[in-house]
């Protein structure tokens, strides 16, 4: 027992790091609610699709790549300096050759020329702190990556309040005043990409000291390796990229308004609740996987980490499709924006089948076949793009939310398929498979009958969380025992 409690601090400091900057950026989400309309907030949600998709193409599968050589290769500081080299030059040349080509890049996403001078400098800025984050990680320094984590976000929402909010006031009520001359009529949206990039910045300034404390020695052997490791990571996020944001970008593309774009983002993000607890789960995992698998016991501990997470996350999940409509008047308190909450539930539930597809992963990591992950994550990507095109033309953005959970279903299952051929886990599939497919029923069927019947609601999760605890009760004794 004394295992899993080390991955669960692990993975709550981390979840520290992922936790308090997402709750940051929920306060982003009403701010942006009181301050933009539907309009303009469907057109950020667009460039940040766009700007995700890029994230991934900078990173390559590098970060991945790191901690597996990391963890493998005789030489460390090798690892650390080429891949934060080759990570350094790739970014340098696509800064180059991105700002001689923006208006292109302008004309083809139908983007403005000025907003795609700022997403490029984020880009940049994150992608050259890429491997110092990693190492942060490698090194065990959780306490300094929350720190760093934190205060960049704190930076930008800060930023993103004076900008939105105070800078305006200001300009309004002492226009002889420097900080008033910072003001300009109708740049809402310049402003936010503003906050990003000055936090980003800081971000960097901050980690700089990595570049000039490593072995500047490129090792291409090692550096080919790394990439062939990589570079099926990079498909796989190539992939999650398509089936998480691209939507946003399919829909314009498809002629929904960006009113209605801008209504869908919103009420996609309370199912960040489930994507708080995915991220912050999977950056505790990921390195733990890889520490654990020499151990003999590692099969029967992989298991029962993902039973775990299945009964937390199905708890997770039904508490924030229950009170939905309370967690609306918080994070959008603008009715204007309600009208997609219908896409609530299909987005919780399908971040929730992506946290169990990220542990049922371990397989193709440990065994070197990360082309499969890629194989799997093409997969749902094609149903993703499939959907998104057939649906949206009948349903609008609730096609989109049907694709999305579709997609990452099938990637849970396919996963899970293949993961028995090539790395047999001792998977308790009776109680996993009760357990999510109770989660599901009960979301579904308060969502879409019962929605705000408090009473049938917490009834629901009570019942849900007295059978997980009639079912698990000696293993959790078992923990509290050793705990105390």
């Amino acid at each position: 027992m004394g295992l899993y409690r080390s991955l669960f601090k692990q993975t709550a400091i981390y979840g520290l790091a992922t936790v308090l900057p997402r709750i940051f950026s929920f306060l982003l989400v009403p701010l942006y609610a009181k301050t933009l309309d539907r309009g303009e907030y469907g057109e950020v949600s667009i460039i940040f699709s766009w700007l995700v998709v890029f994230n991934v193409l900078l990173a390559y599968g590098m970060e991945t790549s790191f901690f597996r050589f990391y963890n493998t290769h005789d030489d460390k500081r090798a690892v650390v300096g080429t891949s934060m080299i080759s990570v350094f030059w790739t970014t340098l040349l696509f800064l180059i050759v991105s700002i001689l080509f923006r208006n292109t890049l302008a004309k083809f996403s139908g983007i403005d020329v000025e907003f795609i001078t700022y997403t490029i400098w984020i880009l940049v800025l994150d992608a050259l702190v890429i491997i110092p984050f990693s190492k942060l990680r490698a090194y065990q320094r959780p306490i300094v990556y929350a720190i760093i984590k934190i205060g960049n976000v704190i930076v930008n929402l800060g930023l993103n309040v004076f900008f939105l909010i105070y800078l305006p006031q200001i300009a309004q009520q002492h226009p002889e005043t420097f900080l008033a001359s910072l003001f300009v009529e109708n740049f809402q949206i310049g402003y936010i990409f503003v906050a990003n990039i000055i936090a980003s910045l800081l971000t960097l300034v901050v980690l700089t000291p990595n570049y000039f404390h490593i072995q500047w020695h490129f090792d291409s052997k090692l550096w080919r390796q790394m990439i062939r490791y990589g570079f099926p990571i990079l498909i796989a996020g190539l992939a999650f990229a398509i089936n998480e944001h691209f939507d946003k970008i399919l829909l314009e593309k498809l002629h929904v308004s960006k009113a209605d774009i801008g209504a869908y983002s919103a009420c996609y993000k309370i199912g960040l609740f489930m994507v708080l607890f995915r991220t912050a789960y999977s950056l505790g995992i990921e390195p733990f996987f890889f520490s654990y698998a020499k151990n003999e016991n590692a099969p029967q501990t992989y298991a029962n980490v993902t039973k775990y997470f299945v009964i937390l996350g199905s708890i997770i999940s039904l508490f924030v499709i229950v009170f939905a409509d309370i967690l609306k008047q918080i994070l959008i308190p603008n009715d204007t924006y309600w009208s997609a909450m219908n896409v609530v539930p299909l987005i919780v539930l399908a971040n929730f089948f992506l946290g169990i597809y990220t542990n049922l992963s371990v397989w193709y990591k440990l065994t070197d076949r990360t082309q499969m992950g890629a194989y799997i994550s093409i997969v749902g990507a094609f149903i993703t793009l499939v959907l998104n095109f057939i649906l949206i033309k009948k349903m609008s953005y609730m096609g989109s939310a049907i694709a999305t959970i579709a997609a990452y279903g099938s990637m849970m299952i396919i996963s899970y398929t293949l993961g028995n051929k090539y790395y047999p886990i001792p998977y308790d599939r009776k109680k996993i498979g009760l357990y999510l497919g109770l989660s599901v029923l009960f979301s579904f069927v308060y969502f879409y009958f019962f929605r705000e019947n408090y009473a049938i609601g917490i009834g629901l999760l009570l019942l849900f969380v007295y059978f997980v605890y009639r079912n698990e009760k000696q293993v959790l004794l078992q923990i509290l025992k050793k705990s105390s």
